[in-house]
């Protein structure tokens, strides 16, 4: 950062979302639209831990109005929260720790890694 005074995290942060905001704003200096991207990254982040809570407080699957066995909902929407979240980290577009370069841009893409070919 050029000495400027990294933000504060926003009210209503529990531990994982105050994490994950200082652990950016303490490195990378960003700009507006950025920190409303990182501030629901970190909603985001505290809404996974509460689903996972939940959903290893309870079975894994539970039975819906029909009667029949369906997986717990907290599972459901854990799922969709985690890509939700990859999608707002990968937006930020944070440089790689290695060589300092921000992430190509493009759209968000899913949580998987680069295919490698055989040789």
């Amino acid at each position: 950062m050029d000495g400027r005074k990294a933000p504060r995290a926003p009210e209503g942060l529990a531990t994982s979302g105050k994490k994950l905001w200082k652990s950016i704003v303490d490195e990378h200096e960003l700009e507006e639209h950025e920190l409303l991207t990182l501030r629901e990254a970190c909603r985001v982040a505290d809404r996974l831990d509460t689903l996972f809570s939940e959903a290893e407080a309870n079975p894994v699957t539970v039975l819906n109005a029909r009667g029949d066995q369906t997986v717990h909902p907290a599972l459901v929407e854990a799922r969709q929260q985690g890509a939700l979240y990859v999608k707002l980290i990968a937006s930020l577009r944070i440089p790689d720790a290695e060589d300092n370069q921000p992430q190509r841009r493009g759209g968000a893409r899913g949580a998987y890694g680069l295919r490698v070919a055989a040789s």
